[in-house]
């Protein structure tokens, strides 16, 4: 397997091209010592379920995977806790407000944007909203629509990762509890 790495040819400190493989996780500049190892970014995904027991979806409108299913969320900022990147990320896609962001679960994931691919660790909040009825599709999502829990088919996700999640969601849940978190 290619290293995560190997695009990076120069030091990010020095500039050096000495910029070498150290572990699989790291590259050692062999000029200056430094060491960069390649974590995870960080990002958000919400699961936002209204009074009937739908799920809001978003249909995405950039690739990767453009086209899919998907659910509200993104990539977190600088300085930002997942709790307000999920909310930040909410608001920019469907314009709806987080009061809440109660944290489930995370998961990895791999995210092939503009032909790099981003190794993620992407975080499932159940989110209440101050407002269910008022949304609209914006920024990187082409559509936003609610679709009842009983038709999710988490095969309709495009990312692998949200797929899972909205398995694990579903398998999870025990009545409409959930719903009931929403005003």
């Amino acid at each position: 397997m290619e290293h995560p790495l190997s695009l990076f040819s120069y030091c990010p400190k020095c500039g050096s091209p000495r910029f070498e493989v150290h572990n699989f996780k790291s590259k050692k500049c062999a000029a200056c010592g430094f060491v960069y190892y390649f974590n995870p970014s960080s990002a958000t995904v919400a699961f936002i379920v209204n009074h009937h027991d739908e799920l809001l979806v978003c249909r995405r409108g950039k690739e990767p995977a453009k086209g899919t299913l998907d659910l509200p969320g993104g990539f977190l900022d600088m300085d930002e806790t997942g709790e307000e990147g999920v909310a930040r990320e909410v608001k920019e896609e469907t314009g709806m407000e987080v009061l809440r962001a109660d944290y489930l679960f995370s998961l990895p994931n791999r995210y092939l944007y503009s032909g790099f691919l981003v190794h993620t660790l992407d975080m499932f909040f159940r989110c209440t909203v101050r407002d269910l009825l008022h949304y609209r599709a914006m920024d990187d999502a082409a559509e936003a629509f609610f679709v009842p829990l009983s038709q999710i088919r988490p095969e309709d996700f495009g990312l692998e990762s949200v797929r899972r999640g909205v398995t694990m969601f579903l398998q999870g849940r025990t009545g409409s509890g959930t719903a009931a978190a929403n005003p």
